[in-house]
């Protein structure tokens, strides 16, 4: 990376129009003295909400040229060392010197990619009048590496794939209160964010070309973030794992079993290599443990952990898409709602199940998915379940999401949710509740 080829790259990200974007739910601050940090998988849409932080300055006044944005995959930019980091505000300060006393602001797009990174955005953020975002891979820049790098100095935030009220606005789609037509169509959607996931490049690509950008995606995570950055060697076995973990959303995860099994299909390795190959694939945020429910620090670990994953089209590649099952594919987007939030997450299993526990420690609700409710065993499994899980966790709220609409009134203290109202934070309707509990009082 040289000066002049520097001013080249900067003068073509200044002048370029800025890409239309969806605005996400996820806003970043403007006027944070800390440095601002994006983490997450490739291509859930770190890059566009840049995009859209510098739209919302160019709304406020701020003058293009007092933006600095460098994605450090260019191959303009390369090699990148790191003594020439400093080469940027200089450049910088050559092409626009009207601006030199102004304060900027800085756009490090795959920040990982250029060596000594931290030491430069310390020292920039320390003495210069800016204020820093910066993107990077989770695989290569997990939110602690960030921490000990800026030293106190950042604050970082998580981006999934599209939520399901995201998943709308990608696709045009607003609900209408009170209308029928609108509840249908949204419903309707849901159906098809269960088919697609959440994925913004596959959500807008045309349906044929899905399966081949997943596949050359799943290959780009198995070589380039899992096999390269943790430098794993036994290629085979991680494969296996791939499809098993990402293959089979919302199932148990035991690692004794799983081990076992992989030694049946003549996969050589030790179980501490299968835990580690695990781990790998948490930090890279592929998938979510969640840990049995329980006080009990030895209990959580020896429990089998609830697997969950950032996005359960990342399946398809290793299984067919209706092999996956959509019930499944609920439950993770109903974890992925909680996530998405905060992390103290838990479940409950033995003589039964309830799938999400909202603040283990001191259970807030407890929550059971089921695609649909319509056959009785179904309604009596899950109605179960929870009357059993108030029991052991007296006080916290109890609630039934499924996908189809229950014409049966839930038992008191039960508060039964359609899917796409509960995705989207909308109550159930309270005429429609007063209506179920006087048909109850007829029979």
């Amino acid at each position: 990376m040289d000066q002049e080829t520097l001013k080249y790259v900067l003068a073509h990200n200044t002048t370029r129009a800025l890409p239309d974007v969806t605005p996400r739910t996820l806003q970043l601050p403007l006027d944070l003295r800390k440095v601002v940090a994006l983490v997450g998988i490739r291509r859930s849409g770190k890059t566009y909400i840049l995009y859209e932080t510098m739209r919302r300055l160019e709304a406020q006044g701020v003058d293009r040229r007092r933006m600095i944005y460098l994605n450090f995959e260019d191959d303009r930019l390369l090699p990148i060392h790191a003594r020439q980091l400093d080469l940027i505000l200089r450049a910088h300060e050559e092409l626009y010197p009207d601006f030199a006393r102004e304060k900027k602001y800085l756009f490090f797009d795959e920040v990982q990619n250029a060596p000594g990174w931290e030491a430069f955005v310390r020292r920039v953020d320390d003495t210069e009048n800016v204020h820093i975002f910066l993107t990077g891979s989770s695989s290569h820049l997990p939110s602690r590496e960030i921490a000990a790098g800026l030293r106190g100095r950042s604050i970082s935030y998580e981006v999934f794939p599209l939520s399901f009220a995201e998943f709308l606005a990608f696709r045009g789609i607003a609900h209408e209160p009170y209308s029928r037509s609108s509840e249908s169509r949204v419903a309707s959607a849901l159906t098809e964010y269960l088919g697609t996931g959440g994925l913004p490049e596959v959500v807008l690509a045309d349906p044929a070309l899905r399966p081949r950008i997943l596949k050359e995606y799943v290959d780009l995570v198995f070589y380039k973030d899992l096999l390269e950055r943790y430098k794993l060697t036994n290629a085979q076995a991680l494969r296996q794992l791939l499809k098993h973990c990402l293959g089979q959303p919302a199932s148990l995860l035991n690692i004794h079993k799983l081990y076992n099994d992989f030694r049946s299909q003549g996969l050589v390795l030790s179980k501490d290599t299968l835990y580690h190959y695990v781990a790998c694939l948490e930090e890279s945020y592929l998938i979510f443990p969640l840990p049995i429910a329980d006080r009990s620090v030895r209990k959580r670990a020896i429990n089998p952990k609830k697997l969950h994953v950032v996005d359960w089209a990342l399946g398809y590649p290793f299984v067919p898409q209706t092999r996956i099952d959509t019930g499944r594919k609920l439950e993770a987007a109903v974890f992925l709602h909680w996530r998405r939030q905060r992390e103290d997450l838990g479940y409950l299993g033995g003589e039964r199940e309830i799938d999400l526990v909202v603040s283990p420690d001191r259970p807030e609700a407890l929550i059971n998915v089921a695609l649909s409710v319509t056959a009785q065993s179904t309604w009596e499994h899950e109605v179960g379940a929870l009357a059993w899980a108030a029991e052991r966790r007296p006080g916290a709220r109890r609630v039934l999401v499924s996908h189809e609409r229950s014409s049966r009134p839930p038992p008191r203290g039960i508060q039964f949710v359609e899917a796409w109202r509960y995705l989207l934070g909308i109550p159930e309707p309270r005429r429609a509740r007063r209506s179920e509990s006087r048909s109850a009082y007829r029979q």
